[in-house]
């Protein structure tokens, strides 16, 4: 059986492949090699996969990760081989994920706004052009991380509206030395940071949060879409809860740098599924 995963750096969508087209849909936390090792990964699975599924019965896996570049692939593999000893793995960046599920075998422009920012240019097969996001730290431009970083900084330099600084402390009880403690001394300050992206959005209709989420994809466009070469001859098309949520603010900018919408999925497995779906049997080599 083939076992599907997407994985951000928050959360890990699965889908088990069973006979009959009987399919299987869980989720786990995120596995980004970067932040975790393969130990750290290998106890979270054996937490959190369920006990029902016939996992032993998996032979072949399809990981599509964040991070999961090739310096990083070993971290994921060792793992996998922990938990699944007996499988294949093939393990991808979960930008791939995203231009599979957003555009299967057609050529175009595929990106993810979730916990971080990716994009990039697929002819259909594979990934033809990548500009770096840059990660949290230095870019991620568009993403929950991003959003909530700007919050953040403006809550702890007294320049958010005070009713919205209000709604902040009944809901968080969080002073500006909590916050500085949890984003410089804990582990996974990205997730920490884009968690606040739903605070965000419980208040989008209040003119300043509407601001900072427009102002955070024009951003996006700024410093990363628009360094496409003709990147106004592609749709927008996007994966990851951030874009499917502020879906009609996005537009607006999409609109604004004159590129044609897209499709807009909050998440790829279902995608993922299909495109596996029509697969032929992979060759039986393990590979990373």
């Amino acid at each position: 059986m083939k076992l599907i995963a997407d994985s951000g750096s928050t959360k890990t969508s699965w889908c088990l492949m069973q006979e009959k087209g009987e399919h299987l849909f869980f989720t786990t936390e995120g596995y980004n090699p970067y932040f975790l090792s393969s130990d750290e990964i290998v106890r979270s699975l054996q937490l959190q996969l369920p006990r029902e599924a016939a996992l032993d019965q998996v032979d072949e896996i399809h990981f599509y990760g964040a991070g999961c570049y090739p310096e990083k692939k070993e971290v994921l593999d060792t793992a996998l081989k922990a938990i699944f000893p007996s499988a294949n793995n093939y393990i991808e960046l979960d930008l791939l994920a995203a231009a599979r599920a957003l555009l299967g075998n057609e050529a175009g422009f595929a990106a993810i706004l979730g916990t971080g920012t990716n994009t990039c240019l697929y002819d259909g097969k594979a990934i033809t052009h990548n500009i770096d996001s840059l990660g949290y730290i230095l870019g991620d431009e568009g993403s929950g991380t991003a959003i909530g970083k700007k919050l953040l900084g403006d809550y702890i330099r007294d320049v958010m509206p005070q009713d919205i600084k209000e709604n902040f402390w009944q809901e968080f009880h969080l002073t500006p030395n909590d916050i500085i403690h949890e984003i410089y001394s804990k582990k996974l300050p990205n997730r920490f940071c884009a968690g606040f992206s739903r605070f965000v959005h419980q208040h989008i209709e209040h003119t300043y949060m509407h601001e900072l989420v427009r102002k955070a994809f024009v951003a996006l466009f700024e410093n990363l879409v628009s360094l496409y070469p003709n990147f106004q001859q592609y749709s927008f098309n996007c994966v990851g809860s951030i874009g499917y949520t502020y879906q009609a603010i996005l537009t607006e900018v999409v609109e604004q740098f004159q590129m044609k919408q897209g499709t807009f999925l909050c998440a790829p497995i279902e995608g993922l599924v299909a495109y596996h779906e029509a697969l032929p049997v992979v060759a039986t080599h393990a590979s990373l």
